[in-house]
C-alpha cells in the first residue's frame, strides 16, 4: 500500500498527480523523514500505472530533494524539511491558477474574489 493518499483524476497527467500527492503527504506530515518509499515496482503495481511513469515519479522526487535513494537499500524521504511555508504556498499554486481562471471567465473581479475567498476562510474556522 501507497503511504499517501491519491484519487488519480482523469485528463491530468498521472506523474504529476503523483508527485503533488507525494509533496503533499510531506508537508501535512503523514510521510516523516526517513521514512520508506514504495519501489517503483510497488508504486506501478499500486497505483496501476506503467512503470516507466513510476520511474519518472520517483526521479522527479529525487532531483526535486524529496526522496533520497540508496542502491540495494531503497527509496527513502528526505530528511530536510520541505514542509516551510513557502512548499506550503506552492502546492496550492495549482488550485490557485484554476481558480483565477475560473474567476476571470466569469467576470469576477479580484476584489470579488478576495472577499469570497475570506468569506469561505471564515465559515471553515479560520481567523
Amino acid at each position: 500500500m501507497v503511504p499517501f493518499a491519491i484519487e488519480l483524476k482523469p485528463g491530468l497527467p498521472i506523474a504529476e498527480q503523483v508527485i503533488f500527492a507525494v509533496k503533499k503527504a510531506v508537508v501535512t506530515g503523514q510521510l516523516q523523514p526517513g521514512a520508506g518509499f514504495p519501489s517503483v515496482r510497488l508504486l506501478s503495481q499500486e497505483l496501476q500505472i506503467n512503470p516507466n511513469t513510476a520511474h519518472r515519479i520517483v526521479a522527479a522526487l529525487v532531483a526535486e530533494g524529496v526522496l533520497v535513494t540508496t542502491p540495494a537499500v531503497g527509496s527513502f524521504v528526505a530528511a530536510r524539511a520541505i514542509g516551510g511555508r513557502r512548499e506550503r504556498t506552492e502546492l496550492l499554486g495549482p488550485d490557485l491558477e484554476h481558480l483565477v481562471v475560473e474567476a476571470r471567465q466569469l467576470g469576477v473581479t479580484l476584489e470579488e474574489l478576495e472577499a469570497g475567498l475570506a468569506r469561505h476562510w471564515k465559515k471553515l474556522g479560520g481567523p
